[in-house]
């Protein structure tokens, strides 16, 4: 199916971006960390920037056209991926886990074309395959500098109450998150990857139950009816694209259109001036 509206499509990927200004200095759980709610915006700015920067140069190369879809989930990809370590990664790392997500979000709707999985907007892979790869990049490009959001006022460590009163006494005081990057070792990437498999496993779960009780009750799938006739037409009544009926040559496969006829009219003639 032809998508509907890609101008609306990419004023809603915009929208979206300007709610995550909201989203993730939000979560900085201090309003007084002015430093960290400073740079945690900086940050969301870089990596969707350059994520659809990434994703577009990327499907540029591939195919010659400049792709306004695959910007606009090249820097939605982004926005997910940074949303987990905007807080503790550099300008640089930000952009750096940015251009990754910038190529993951295309290869995975590559994925899904290859198995044949239907996802019309690219969800999973923006959301879902993105979203792991910005749970794992904190334990890669976390720069070592700061603690954990709201750990202090400032979002940066008491060093000296920190060393006063010991690791165990002041749970509130944390140390610094160094990614593998940034010379601090494996544990937090392995943690992060714990965190992300637990998550996905916990929903993959859920999720599963929930559909084998809507498929037992026949409710997790249209009608075949409903499919061919279109599922507007179907629940509501009324048709969602009444250009299909301009341009009859455009109509998906399986709505009521006489597609064959379509394309068995001629093409319009037209008249050439005759030399003179």
């Amino acid at each position: 199916m032809l998508p509907h509206d890609l101008v609306m499509g990419v004023i809603g990927g915009f929208i979206l971006w300007f709610g995550w200004y909201g989203f993730n200095p939000g979560s900085s759980l201090s309003a007084m960390d002015f430093g960290g709610i400073g740079r945690i915006s900086a940050n969301t700015t870089l990596a969707a920037c350059t994520a659809g920067l990434t994703a577009v140069f990327f499907i540029y190369f591939r195919t010659g056209k400049w792709d306004a879809a695959a910007i606009t989930n090249g820097f939605l990809a982004g926005l997910v991926a940074i949303t987990c370590p905007c807080y503790w990664v550099s300008p640089t790392g930000a952009c750096a886990l940015g251009a990754v997500a910038g190529v993951i979000v295309i290869l995975g709707v590559d994925l899904l074309e290859y198995v044949r999985i239907d996802d019309p907007i690219g969800a999973w892979p923006v959301h879902g395959l993105c979203g792991v790869w910005g749970t794992l990049s904190l334990g890669l490009f976390a720069s070592g500098e700061y603690a954990a959001a709201g750990s202090s006022p400032t979002g940066i460590p008491d060093t000296a109450k920190f060393l006063a009163d010991g690791v165990t006494a002041n749970p509130a005081y944390t140390a610094p998150l160094t990614g593998w990057f940034y010379g601090g070792g494996p544990q937090v990437f392995l943690a992060q990857c714990i965190g992300s498999f637990t998550v996905c496993a916990a929903t993959f779960t859920v999720a599963m139950i929930i559909f084998l009780v809507l498929n037992a009750f026949k409710r997790l799938r249209l009608s075949r009816e409903g499919e061919l006739e279109g599922m507007d037409l179907h629940e509501h009544g009324i048709s969602a694209y009444p250009e299909y009926v301009i341009s009859a040559i455009a109509s998906p496969a399986g709505t009521p259109v006489d597609v064959s006829k379509a394309r068995a009219t001629p093409k319009r003639q037209v008249p050439v001036e005759s030399s003179k």
